[in-house]
């Protein structure tokens, strides 16, 4: 199995914008939430208030964390690495070719 995890690499296309307007529309909600939460609030009603604010953001919160995983997964590849590649060979150096290598030397 593990020899299989090596055939193929992971990489993440998630951007900012991906999840851009999930932000948005969780926002509106927090800020509708807290703008009732306040109508509401009075001498006598805090506690209904603070009930509202809590429910909302127990009731919102799984759905935008189920929001947020799915885009997520959505933007995972997997993609086959050729035989002849390894995980050493694609690391981020740079190998310089023979030639710039004496033509660096020489000078």
């Amino acid at each position: 199995m593990d020899k299989e995890a090596q055939n193929y690499r992971m990489v993440c296309t998630l951007t900012f914008g991906d999840v851009y307007g999930q932000i948005i529309v969780w926002l509106i909600v927090i800020f509708l939430t807290l703008a009732s939460a306040l109508g509401l609030w009075s001498s006598t009603r805090q506690i209904y208030a603070l009930a509202v604010v809590g429910l909302v953001l127990v009731l919102s919160l799984p759905f935008l964390v189920f929001a947020f995983v799915t885009t997520l997964l959505n933007h995972i590849e997997f993609t086959p690495i050729e035989a002849s590649q390894t995980t050493r060979s694609t690391s981020r150096r740079s190998v310089k070719p023979a030639t710039q290598q004496t033509a660096e030397a020489t000078s």
